[in-house]
């Protein structure tokens, strides 16, 4: 892999947490890889639990909560080095990174604090994130599953859809109703809850075989009568769906790290291979028509990292164009990871199609970045309304 950091001023700090975020990725991440993508009912928690170890399950949670106290940049610069390696892990990752954790550092009691963030700081404990349902995808305020009031404690039902970690995760910041069906209050009437994976009521259904990132788990939830004291409410009642558009928009940037991670990976596969492959008396890649695809994989690479860090910048100060710089930068780093990797796979030809060699599973693997944390579709939507907000003409 070469250096992706000269043109990022970096500390001393930054950089030796890049440098191991590589080793760790290409001597333990990588050569698990395809075994996990082909074990794809088998969740693999020791190599997750290895992020623990090393702080990659608290980097950006203060120090004063048992983490690392890391910036959002070097976050995504880690989880693009874990990405690189193999996707499925970088998921688990950002997901419990980037909601879960935040939402708990953003709006939970120090009690709360205390119980469930410090132990998932110190990867004592796997987060997962738990917002759509089968028919509230990208309208998330249509959900359906209930809270209801039972004395001083809250009874959850329901069941909620694709969610990452679902099934091996120590807890689940999960978003239901907290109205009533007979006095619906739309996107008022949501809460986020804590539900610990062992509480009594909770059961994960069938893992998703799906089309990449099969390393990683997906499944249903299903919530019957799951009983939960009053300290497992984050924040007040009716604010939940204001508290998960928050966390997304980090979390976007989390993904769009992946993605990057995705085409990066892509793109050193197809550079090698195609100075190795030799046709007509030389390499490949000293045709003018192979060189011309290099060049344009390359460029969407470095192009999707600027403006994801560009974008990160931005969160980082908390500008109003944090939202729509957060679904560029996702907007552009999926797409740029579905052409590099599928340009990827026509470079390597017939081998590139073969599970032989890794551009098939990197192109599987990117499909997704298109679809989660919103689509393709949604961030278009996002983009142009915010750019007709800041001209003060979209109402």
């Amino acid at each position: 892999m070469v250096d992706t950091y000269g043109d990022i001023d970096l500390t001393e700090e930054q950089l030796q947490i890049c440098r191991l975020a590589r080793r760790f990725a290409e001597e333990e991440v990588l050569p698990g890889a395809v075994r996990r993508d082909r074990e794809e009912d088998h969740f693999d928690r020791a190599i997750v639990d290895r992020l623990g170890e090393l702080g990659f399950l608290g980097m950006m949670i203060p120090e004063a909560w048992d983490g690392l106290g890391l910036g959002l940049d070097t976050y995504l610069m880690v989880l693009e080095e874990i990405a690189r390696a193999d996707a499925s892990v970088a998921v688990s990752m950002s997901v419990h990174n980037s909601l879960p954790t935040q939402l708990l550092l953003r709006h939970g009691t120090d009690e709360q604090r205390d119980r469930w963030l410090r132990p998932m700081a110190r990867g004592e404990l796997l987060g997962a994130f738990s917002l759509s349902e089968a028919g509230s995808g990208s309208d998330a305020a249509s959900l359906q599953a209930q809270a209801r009031r039972d004395g001083d404690d809250w009874v959850l039902s329901g069941e909620k859809m694709w969610v990452t970690n679902g099934a091996s995760a120590d807890l689940v910041l999960l978003f239901v109703r907290t109205d009533t069906p007979e006095d619906r209050l739309g996107t008022h009437g949501i809460g986020a809850f804590v539900v610990p994976t062992h509480a009594p009521g909770y059961r994960a259904g069938k893992k998703e075989r799906k089309l990449g990132l099969r390393g990683s788990e997906t499944v249903a939830v299903h919530l019957e009568d799951v009983r939960l004291g009053p300290e497992h409410l984050l924040g007040e009642p009716g604010k939940g769906y204001r508290y998960a558009l928050g966390a997304l928009e980090g979390g976007r940037l989390g993904i769009a790290a992946q993605a990057v991670g995705i085409a990066g990976a892509a793109l050193e596969h197809a550079l090698a291979y195609a100075a190795e492959r030799e046709q007509f008396g030389r390499p490949i890649k000293d045709f003018q028509g192979l060189r011309f695809k290099l060049a344009r994989m390359g460029l969407r690479v470095e192009a999707a990292r600027a403006l994801l860090h560009r974008a990160a910048r931005v969160y980082m100060k908390g500008e109003t164009r944090q939202r729509m710089l957060s679904s560029m930068a996702k907007l552009e780093a999926s797409e740029a990871a579905m052409q590099v990797t599928r340009e990827a796979v026509q470079v390597l030809g017939g081998y590139g199609y073969t599970r032989e060699y890794p551009v098939e599973r990197l192109f599987r693997d990117a499909k997704v970045t298109e679809i989660y944390e919103g689509t393709s579709e949604v961030h278009q939507i996002i983009i142009a309304k915010e750019l007709y907000s800041q001209r003060g003409t979209d109402q």
